[in-house]
């Protein structure tokens, strides 16, 4: 008898809303202390949210103010652009 296929874990990006496999997307956590910033292990403590390896996804986010909602707090535009060069600076690894 063949064994089933691993479940592979999936996660909503915040900005697109597309399902996608949880190691292909970029997590973003809110800590204990309410600092925000990204998680490339996944393994943070903390409230998650998901989004895209696309700056597209990423501005939606921002214009929808989906993460404000996703972690129940304000999010700086400081915030917003550490993860955007964190994004970039990952795409040219």
């Amino acid at each position: 008898m063949a064994s089933k296929p691993k479940k592979v874990p999936l996660r909503m990006c915040v900005g697109c809303h597309e399902m996608k496999p949880k190691k292909e997307i970029l997590r973003i956590v809110k800590s204990q202390d309410n600092t925000i910033s990204v998680d490339l292990t996944g393994k943070k403590p903390g409230r998650g949210a998901y989004v895209c390896y696309n700056l597209d996804c990423l501005e939606k986010a921002r214009k929808a103010r989906r993460l404000e909602k996703a972690f129940e707090q304000a999010v700086t535009q400081e915030v917003y652009n550490n993860l955007k060069e964190e994004m970039e600076s990952l795409k040219h690894e």
